[in-house]
Formats: C-alpha cells, structure tokens, sequence
C-alpha cells in the first residue's frame, strides 16, 4: 500500500532559511522511504496573508482527498485556525513547529499576543504537532496548551562531512549564516567586533538579504559607522557546495541569536568541524554541546567581546574547541534519522 502525505509550505520549498531546508530534506527522506508526497505551495504571504491569501490557502487544503495526511508548516498552520478546525474532521492534520510565530524579535506586543492566540487555537485541531527541539516542545505544552502524547520532536539531520584542516592563521576568520533579520543578532556581533578593531579578524556573512530590508540597511550603516567595512562581507546567500566552502575556510562560527527554535545552522557548522560561539537563548544550547563551542547571554555586548577577543587571541583554545567540535559531529543525527522519525510520525496516525 503506496503511504502517500501532502505537505504544505507556505512558498517556494527552495527558499534559503533553516525552516525551508528542514523541509525539503525531510520530504526527500520520506520520498526515499517510500511515501508518495505531494507539495502544496500555499503563497509568499504568510504569516501575514491578505484575506484572499488565506481564502485561497484554506481552499486548496480542503482539495485534498479526505483522509489523507497532511503536514502544514508551522508559519502558515498558526495563522489558519479556522482552516485547521475545519480539516480537522476530514483529514489526518500535523502542524510542523520550527519555530512559535509569535516568539519572533522585534514584533509588538500587539501582534504577538494575535499570534499567540491564533497559533494556540490552531494546534488545538492538529492530531499531530512535530517541532524540531526539546526546548520548543516543552514551550509548546506550556504556552501553548499542546498535550504531550501528540507532541513528537524530530531533529533537523545532517551531513556527514570530512572535516577541515585548519592551520592558525595571521587573520582569523569568523563566519555567520542565517537570514538577515532582528533575531539573528547581527547588530550585536558587530558592535562587539567594533570593540576589538585592533584584533586580527574577518567576518564573512553569508545570509539571506530579502526578508527585512530596513535590518540590512541598518546593519550596513553600522558596519560603515564603525568602519568595518573592509573586514566585514554580506555576501548573500550562497549555493550548498559556496557554504561548505566557507566553513572550511572559517576559524570560528559567530551567530549571537536572541532566539531559536533549535539552530541548524549551528549543528552545521559543527558538523564542518567549526567551533561555534552562541547564545543561551531558545534551543541554542541543545544544539551546541559542551566542548564544541562557547555560548553567551542574548544582547550581551561586553560577554560578547571578551568572548571573542579570548578566542581570536588564542590559537590553542580555538584548537580545544575545534576538537570538541569534531567529536560532536560524530554524534549528530543525520537526515537519514530524521527522516525515519519524521515517517514514524506520520505513519502512528496513517
């Protein structure tokens, strides 16, 4: 008997954030296991879609056959209560959380406390919620009201990579990669390099430049403001075989996020072997292991910099922190085992 899932996202699958690479990865495990998956592009609009937007999203959910499954990605399913009570009765419905809409830097009060009623109100109706951390599946059950026995947690994979050698350097390199957004905490690393000029250091910042304009264009201006921009490159984002280029050719991961729902790309980046500096915010720290990086307070300017300022100025820490990476990646789940997660599932209410 042919298994057979519709998953929904909201746009193009092949958009360059963690959450879309989630997806796609683990729609090409499940094709690969088996299962027949049919991709509901449900448009560009959301989490907040025009009244016609939503209409046509909630029109093409009910199209699908009657008890089928379906997988609605969690930046469209938080915004559908109303869709999701109704597929409810007819189908076999899994909200996937990456990350809770209203847990997103820099939203005011307002619309947060919008996305957090419509978001709880929807999962209400899912019969199951998968979510990609421990840390997201307890904030689930509190703030959320998910019970436990429908939560599933199934980590992001990755892939088995050879590790770089990385012999000390005059300059260090530091990399960062996620989308250039207030969350991401850009400003902050910044401001912190900007303290240690006379260091020997380059950052690279391979990230998506199209989801918040006014924050490039204020990360620009800092950058130029403090003069840096000749040590720091936004490059945009880059090709798959451009990234893994760039973390062998990097000294140090730095991404100080105020907050993640887990953090792929910190588990890529040990993955490379690269050691990571973080935050203690959200799920980072169950990304990061103990030995395969270092982790500071959110917005913390000052533990910041003396983070990095220890680091780049000691060749013989960063190669402690390297090796501890490079054990880690040992350990790390592939896509492979997200993908048998991900289809034990769906295959429970199948």
């Amino acid at each position: 008997m042919v298994r057979r899932v519709t998953f929904a996202v909201p746009g193009d699958l092949s958009t360059p954030t963690g959450g879309y690479v989630y997806d796609r990865r683990v729609v090409a495990e499940l094709s690969a296991l088996g299962w027949q998956v049919d991709i509901a592009n449900l448009g560009d609009g959301f989490p907040r879609p025009s009244v016609a937007e939503r209409a046509t999203a909630h029109l093409q959910l009910a199209a699908v056959p009657q008890g089928r499954v379906i997988v609605v990605d969690g930046l469209a399913f938080g915004v559908m209560p109303e869709a999701a009570e109704e597929l409810n009765q007819t189908h076999r419905l899994v909200a996937l959380v990456h990350h809770p809409l209203a847990f997103e830097t820099g939203l005011p009060e307002r619309e947060a406390a919008k996305f957090r009623a419509s978001e709880r109100l929807a999962l209400s109706f899912a019969r199951r919620v998968i979510t990609t951390s421990a840390t997201t599946a307890r904030l689930l059950m509190q703030t959320f009201a998910v019970p436990q026995d429908i939560l599933r947690v199934v980590l992001p994979g990755n892939d088995r990579v050879a590790p770089a050698d990385r012999a000390a350097g005059a300059v260090v390199n530091l990399l960062a990669v996620g989308s250039i957004v207030p969350r991401k905490g850009y400003d902050v690393l910044v401001s912190a390099l900007g303290k240690i000029a006379d260091l020997p250091w380059r950052l690279v910042i391979a990230a998506d430049r199209s989801r918040s304009p006014s924050t490039v264009r204020a990360l620009e201006a800092q950058i130029a403001e403090l003069r840096l921009a000749d040590r720091v490159e936004l490059i945009g984002a880059v090709s798959s075989d451009r990234l893994a280029a760039l973390y062998a050719a990097a000294d140090l991961f730095v991404l100080p996020s105020r907050y993640e729902g887990y953090g792929m790309a910190y588990t890529e980046a040990i993955a490379h072997g690269l050691p990571v500096v973080g935050t203690t915010a959200g799920a980072i720290p169950e990304a990061v292991p103990p030995g395969a990086g270092v982790l500071v307070p959110p917005d913390n300017v000052g533990e910041l910099t003396l983070t990095l300022m220890r680091l780049i100025g000691n060749p013989a820490e960063r190669l402690r922190l390297t090796a501890g990476a490079r054990a880690a990646a040992a350990t790390l789940p592939t896509w492979a085992d997200s993908g048998r997660a991900f289809s034990q599932a769906l295959d429970e209410i199948a």
